[in-house]
């Protein structure tokens, strides 16, 4: 059975489309098949790769990748999904034969202030909330029953 595929961009690939992959990828790869890019790629966040630890995905080895870069190779997604704001969303290239562009407005945990353990707190929240989105696009847009 062939897998929908989805890819999840944000600004720099280094948080929330990390997370939303894993996600997917971790609940429902038997149906779904995830990557995920950024327009500026930048490092892996270590608060954000320690809050999906706590839930044992270990995105820990990670490389952050480029949106234009999976662009240029003609890859085909059947969700296009942003997970930054409206403003950066903007800029995302449009996919060849994308059947579904989504935009997910969320904190970005690169932002946030405070100790690290602030920071920790803020972004198991934002995983969270993630989470909850990526179970119900699952719901939502099982295709492949």
């Amino acid at each position: 059975m062939k897998k929908t595929k989805v890819l999840f961009v944000c600004e720099h690939n280094s948080a929330r489309s990390q997370m939303a992959e894993a996600f997917l990828n971790n609940y429902a790869n038997d149906k779904f098949e995830a990557e995920s890019a950024g327009l500026e790629p930048g490092k892996l966040n270590p608060i954000v790769v320690k809050a999906m630890g706590e839930l044992n995905i270990d995105i820990a080895n990670n490389q952050t990748k480029a949106v234009l870069d999976l662009f240029k190779k003609g890859n085909y997604y059947n969700f296009d999904i942003t997970v930054c704001d409206e403003s950066v969303a903007e800029k995302c290239p449009i996919f060849p034969g994308v059947t579904t562009r989504l935009s997910w407005n969320i904190a970005d945990p690169s932002k946030l202030e405070g100790l690290d353990e602030e920071k920790l707190e803020k972004t198991r929240i934002i995983r969270d909330k993630i989470k909850d989105k990526i179970q119900k696009f699952i719901e939502i847009y099982n295709i492949n029953n």
